[in-house]
């Protein structure tokens, strides 16, 4: 593979090199890339929302097993779901990216390929960034930007009592695929320290667990979730994405609206090989869905009476219930036991 020194072309000439050919496609976008700043102009009737995420290699992503290409992906698509869990709609995206000397410029031609995939599937403008030099690993910075009319914004606080809890997609096989992938990572590193030539190292069996590497390599922000809901006419009256697992954002939303909720176990959603691999590696299928995180689901709640509405749309699943504040946060297990649930979801700063 051809290696190019960042270097040959320096901060500057790496961005231009980057980002030449993006062409700005929002008529919020009024300036990009190329000045101090970038401009953008929202109409008045329009709620601007803003996010920013920092991914750090060796606490947010492995580069022995994640691609560059996928992790551009990730990294907007992280963002990008900030935007859709407030019900608006992202336009605008800022990247900033800190790198070591291991790093070549092929390398963040493949990350940006990655994010720029992301960002045309979504309709987003890149619109600024920077780049500077980094003593230990790799680390990211995105900021994107969206909106939303002033009616429809979402926050966490919103939910109510007799509320329906409900989630998009299925949970807990990002969760998987990251075992799946460190389980290789480890098979790996110990043939290496066998002295194991490369031609003799046993490759990694992936066949049957596609769809578990998908999810965690290549997550899907829920666009589609947000245009039925609308299409449906019914506004959530809380709602966040699922990056740190159900039961810790389930509690987000629970501890901000005041209120309690009840979850029942068997209507979590789940795919069939997020319980084969569960499984597999002995652990509990629901402890998983309830604190893996990194699904990007969207988990909501809305009235009562949406009940109907929401049966009817595709890849959407009600879980459960909002309750008074005083009945407390609980999961309903399968043989009808209730226990008390506890947000042992993804912590980055244990």
């Amino acid at each position: 593979m051809q290696r190019t020194e960042i270097a040959t072309l320096g901060e500057f000439g790496l961005i231009k090199h980057l980002t030449e050919n993006i062409e700005l496609k929002n008529e919020s976008s009024k300036y990009g890339i190329g000045d101090d700043c970038a401009v953008m102009q929202y109409p008045a009737e329009k709620q601007v929302l803003v996010t920013t995420d920092l991914l750090m290699e060796g606490v947010h992503f492995d580069l022995t097993y994640v691609p560059l290409k996928h992790l551009g992906y990730k990294a907007a698509m992280v963002n990008l779901s900030d935007i859709y869990a407030m019900n608006g709609t992202p336009r605008q995206m800022v990247v900033s990216i800190a790198l070591s000397k291991r790093f070549c410029i092929e390398d963040m031609e493949a990350f940006y390929d990655g994010l720029k995939l992301a960002c045309e599937n979504h309709g987003v403008d890149i619109v600024g960034g920077d780049t500077t030099s980094s003593l230990t690993g790799l680390a990211i910075s995105i900021t994107c930007i969206g909106d939303a009319d002033k009616d429809k914004v979402v926050y966490r606080n919103g939910a109510h009592d007799t509320d329906l809890i409900c989630v998009s997609g299925d949970l807990g096989a990002a969760y998987m695929g990251l075992q799946l992938l460190e389980r290789e990572k480890r098979v790996f590193q110990s043939q290496k320290q066998e002295g194991t030539a490369a031609e003799d190292m046993a490759q990694p069996d992936f066949a049957g667990k596609e769809y578990l590497l998908e999810r965690q390599l290549k997550p899907e922000a829920r666009k589609d979730i947000i245009e039925k809901l609308a299409a449906a006419g019914i506004k959530p009256t809380a709602m966040m994405d699922i990056s740190d697992g159900l039961s810790s954002e389930l509690l987000h939303i629970c501890t901000q609206s005041g209120v309690g909720c009840r979850v029942y176990e068997e209507r979590i959603p789940l795919d069939y090989q997020t319980a084969v691999m569960a499984e597999e590696l002995n652990m509990n299928v629901t402890t998983c869905a309830l604190n893996g995180g990194e699904d990007y689901e969207l988990l909501f709640t809305v009235p009562i009476g949406c009940h109907e509405q929401i049966e009817q749309i595709e890849g959407i699943k009600m879980i459960g219930h909002i309750t008074k504040k005083d009945l407390g946060c609980a999961l309903i297990t399968r043989d009808g036991n209730e226990f008390e649930l506890k947000a042992q979801g993804w912590n980055p700063l244990k």
